[in-house]
């Protein structure tokens, strides 16, 4: 046995369980952060629909619902927008208009879905009043 290189079993082991301690850590850290990340990016796309309507109102007096080229042309890497909705992975965002109302005023939603679906439906109103889930403001 002289001269024998290598690890024993009992170095294997610890090392493996040092690693699955870091991943049990580390894990669920991963995932609460890349659901923030998801979150602030559909309310990015909220906020940028919010000043595109804004835009829109002063050229056509009126609030629109549409989101691709026939609307606010919105175009996002990773959105597919159409009609009055925008969606991807995680998040549906919609807008909805009420032109009838003195003054006109829009709601833009987003719904989570799939690895989202707890993190609450975000509202943004026309009037800058925020929701998520039932508590005001994101």
């Amino acid at each position: 046995m002289r001269g024998a290189k290598g690890f024993t079993l009992i170095e294997l082991m610890i090392t493996v369980v040092v690693v699955g301690i870091l991943a049990a850590i580390a894990y669920p850290s991963y995932l609460t952060y890349m659901t923030k990340a998801r979150r602030s990016e559909a309310q990015q796309l909220m906020f940028a629909i919010s000043a595109r309507q804004a835009q829109y109102i002063l050229d056509a007096r009126a609030y629109t619902g549409t989101l691709d080229d026939e609307g606010l042309n919105i175009t996002r890497e990773g959105w597919s927008c159409v009609d009055a909705a925008c969606s991807n992975a995680y998040y549906a965002i919609t807008v909805v208009p009420n032109n009838a109302a003195t003054p006109p005023s829009y709601l833009i939603t987003g719904t989570p879905s799939g690895q989202q679906a707890d993190d609450g439906t975000m509202t943004l109103s026309s009037d800058g009043s925020k929701t998520r889930g039932s508590h005001v403001g994101w």
